[in-house]
C-alpha cells in the first residue's frame, strides 16, 4: 500500500526556516515524480516545488525560487522540502505527493492532477 507522511510543519516567525519530510513506503521513490503543493482554505491547490524522475530536475513555483529546495533521497524513500526566508504568505497546508511516471518536463507536470499518491498534508503557519 503506497503511504506518503509529511512532518515538519509548524509555526515560525517571518524570515525563519522550516524543514518539511515526507516519508514515502510501499514503492520505491527511485524513478517516480515527486511533488509539494499546498492549499489555503478556498484556494485551489497550488504548486510549491517538483522533482522528475527521469531527470531528476527540480521546479519551483516563481514565489519560492531562490528560498525553497527540494530533495529526494531515494536511498531512505525520504523526498525533503527545505523553506528558507519564510513569508506570512507561505502559510497554508503542504502536501507532498507521488507519480510513478518520469515527467521529464517537470515544469508542464507540476500540477495537482497529474500526482497520484498524496500525504495527508502537514500545516506551516508564518507569523510574527
Amino acid at each position: 500500500q503506497v503511504q506518503l507522511v509529511e512532518s515538519g510543519g509548524g509555526l515560525v516567525r517571518p524570515g525563519n526556516s522550516l524543514t518539511l519530510s515526507c516519508a514515502t513506503s510501499g514503492f520505491r521513490l527511485g524513478h517516480y515524480s515527486i511533488g509539494w503543493f499546498r492549499q489555503v482554505p478556498g484556494k485551489e491547490r497550488e504548486a510549491v516545488s517538483c522533482s522528475s524522475g527521469g531527470t531528476r530536475d527540480a521546479y519551483y513555483t516563481a514565489s519560492v525560487q531562490g528560498r525553497f529546495t527540494i530533495t529526494r533521497d531515494d536511498a531512505k524513500d525520504t523526498v525533503i522540502l527545505q523553506m528558507n526566508n519564510l513569508q506570512p504568505e507561505d502559510t497554508a497546508v503542504y502536501y507532498c505527493a507521488a507519480d510513478p511516471r518520469s515527467f521529464d518536463n517537470i515544469p508542464k507536470y507540476c500540477r495537482s492532477y497529474y500526482f497520484q499518491h498524496w500525504g495527508q498534508g502537514t500545516q506551516v503557519t508564518v507569523s510574527s
